[in-house]
């Protein structure tokens, strides 16, 4: 197995988990932590050069990245959504080909319509006394919370993901 192929095949393990371990915590914390999203910058900048990827195609990452950014960071200043939702989705952004942040972003925008439909439903309607001794479904059902964006972007990763250029060089 070559360095490129073992770093690509980490890329493949490491992102879906860490996406997985994000979309888990926002829904039952409603915080995004900054050690991971670093993480999952690190676990990119280490990975990305080694699995083979060019120097354009690691600069067009980061510009996709630094956009999203932009982007995101101006629906938080606006309260449309959460910090730590703004860097998860750029730090995301920076693991697909540039059309891909775009299935990304329709992914994330259906299923967190959906999340928020059923959020919605939680809310108006009684917690039966099991879940209503579950902090964290507790917190959910209050109206003054938010939504948990991680809990859509997370899935919606893993639908775009394996169409990746890291699955094609995990394989190389």
């Amino acid at each position: 197995m070559t360095i490129s192929t073992a770093a690509a095949t980490l890329g493949l393990v490491l992102f879906p988990l860490a996406m997985i371990y994000a979309g888990l915590m926002d829904l039952v914390t409603l915080k995004i932590k900054n050690v991971l999203v670093l993480a999952i910058g690190a676990a990119w900048l280490v990975l990305a050069p080694l699995a083979g990827f060019s120097l354009a195609e690691l600069g067009w990452s980061i510009a996709i990245a630094a956009l999203v950014f932009v982007i995101t960071f101006a629906l938080f200043a606006i309260g449309w959504i959460g910090g730590g939702d703004a860097k998860l989705a750029a730090i995301a952004a920076l693991w697909f080909e540039p059309e891909q942040v775009l299935q990304f972003f329709i992914f994330a925008a259906l299923l967190g319509g959906v999340l928020t439909l059923a959020l919605i439903w939680l809310r108006m309607n009684a917690l039966p006394a099991a879940l209503g001794r579950v902090p964290w479904i507790v917190q959910l059902h209050d109206n003054a919370t938010g939504v948990p964006y991680g809990a859509a972007m997370a899935p919606a990763a893993l639908i775009v993901f394996p169409n990746t250029a890291w699955f094609t060089n995990a394989i190389a």
